[in-house]
């Protein structure tokens, strides 16, 4: 009788980890199909990549939990004493998964421009800004060259080649004041 239950847990994290392995080919598949469940459980209000469920956390998590399970139940442990194991065997791999992942969020990067970032900012007039109307300016933010239509703030004529600081953005115009 003995055998029995020992080879039914076998078959049980077997399939646990089976289940896993599944759900981790729909996620890498199909991409995050199921981040709205992630959004609902994981409360990680930075935005700052995969949370802990994550479809591919959860995948790699459960895989493990069946296949140390599953392990430990070969070598003669009961179902508690595997199910411990192969929950800390899940911990230990969805966290490394959890980390990497977390890792290469953080090493993209974005080319976004708010419009904030420009307030402040010094640029040089490239089409003369008449009075009471509108010129261009062309900022360096970055790396980035950044040509905005711009009108003087106190309404006067700011000449072509002018340096002038950027005071606020307004839509797609800026108002700018000479330095």
């Amino acid at each position: 009788m003995d055998f029995f239950s020992s080879s039914n847990a076998f078959a049980v994290f077997l399939a646990i980890a089976g289940i896993g392995f599944v759900f981790m080919m729909i996620s890498l598949l199909f991409g995050e199909v199921f981040e709205h469940f992630d959004a609902a459980l994981d409360h990680d209000l930075d935005h700052g990549g995969p949370g802990f469920f994550s479809s591919r956390v959860m995948g790699v998590f459960i895989t493990a939990f069946g296949g140390f399970g599953a392990i430990a139940t070969h070598y003669g442990l009961s179902p508690l004493p595997a199910s411990a194991i192969g929950f800390a065997g899940g911990l230990v791999f969805g966290g490394a998964v959890y980390v990497f992942a977390r890792f290469l969020y953080g090493q993209q990067a974005s080319s976004e421009l708010r419009s904030s970032d420009l307030v402040g900012q010094s640029a040089r007039v490239v089409v003369t800004i008449p009075s009471g109307g509108v010129g261009q300016i062309r900022c360096r933010l970055g790396e980035e060259l950044i040509d905005k239509v711009a009108r003087a703030g106190d309404n006067g004529t700011i000449p072509e080649n002018a340096l002038v600081k950027i005071e606020e953005v307004l839509g797609e115009v800026v108002i700018v004041r000479k330095n």
